[in-house]
């Protein structure tokens, strides 16, 4: 009688070698998962305490200068590292090399604080492709959510003015992404302003501000930025002016979103901050818009200004004036 049992085929020394080689090689990976994090956490810092307003329109900007990488892919490093501050679950998948960076970065569009541990053992599960095609059918079902999400920002919108006990004024708000893009902006307009006078009094030796040698903190800047602001604003009548003569805030849409808000892509802004689709449209409808095309490594391939016959769907980036 013949007992048919599991046959074994002699281990050959090059399957061994390979076998280690791709041991290694995954090894690697984790580890540069975890310089990754740690990266995307410097990014982060850098970015909140401002370290790329010395002359750089972003974060994104001073990254693509500073380390060479595409604008597309500096633009995505910061938009992760900014959501990684409310999304630590994924931060941590990532700095243990459990998740890659490409399936992090595909989980952080739809993440949330209530959907962030479901969405891990997601992308345990699969591959980054399986990942990437289920955050594209997360998209489309959570178009609703993102409306109630919108309503839910715009309700809470708020500036709070009033005076401190030694005299100061005392500023704190919160304000919609795309408003506060605006504001960002302008507060990067006025400092340059301000740089630019203040190049021109170098040789009285002293700050065209407050008399002082010293170079004044980002935090001062900030305050004279957001003083020549309102000058600027009470002196032309509340008139904003022609939209060639401001700062412009960007905003990256996919052609597909600009037609239908229900379809899945990207709608952010230049720092990475994600809006409603609804709110793109409404941009792309009053604003310049550039077609612009990439490859699938962030890199620019083509980029024009829109026609006046270019449909809106054809755009994939508007800019708000």
């Amino acid at each position: 009688m013949n007992i048919d049992g599991p046959s074994f085929v002699p281990t050959q020394p090059n399957d061994v070698e390979l076998e280690r080689l791709g041991d290694e090689i995954a090894e690697l990976a984790a580890h540069l998962d975890a310089a990754t994090a740690r990266l995307l956490d410097l990014i982060r810092d850098f970015d909140a305490r401002g370290g790329w307003g010395n002359g750089f329109a972003s974060c994104t900007h001073w990254l693509a200068w500073r380390v060479g990488l595409a604008l597309g892919a500096a633009r995505e490093q910061v938009r992760v590292a900014r959501v990684f501050g409310s999304l630590p679950g994924l931060r941590e998948a990532l700095a243990r090399g459990e998740l890659s960076y490409s399936k992090v970065r595909a989980l952080t569009r739809v993440a949330t604080a209530e959907t962030e541990e479901r969405l891990i053992a997601v992308g345990r599960a699969g591959t980054a492709e399986h990942v990437e095609m289920i955050v594209r059918g997360w998209r489309r079902m959570d178009r609703k959510a993102e409306a109630e999400e919108s309503t839910r920002r715009h309700r809470q919108r708020a500036l709070h003015v009033y005076p401190d006990g030694d005299g100061m004024v005392v500023i704190r708000g919160r304000l919609e992404p795309e408003v506060g893009a605006v504001v960002m902006q302008a507060l990067a307009a006025a400092r340059d302003a301000l740089y630019q006078r203040q190049k021109g009094d170098v040789s009285a030796g002293t700050s065209v501000v407050d008399g002082s040698p010293e170079a004044p903190t980002m935090e001062q800047q900030q305050a004279d930025a957001l003083a020549l602001v309102a000058e600027t604003t009470l002196h032309r009548c509340m008139d904003p002016g022609a939209p060639g003569q401001r700062y412009q805030v960007v905003v990256h849409v996919d052609a597909a979103v600009l037609a239908n808000a229900e379809a899945p892509g990207q709608s952010v802004l230049e720092g990475g901050a994600r809006v409603p689709a609804g709110t793109s449209q409404r941009l792309a409808c009053d604003a310049s818009r550039v077609v612009m095309r990439h490859d699938a490594d962030g890199r620019i391939t083509e980029s024009r200004r829109a026609d006046a016959d270019d449909p809106v769907g054809t755009t994939a980036r508007a800019s708000a004036s």
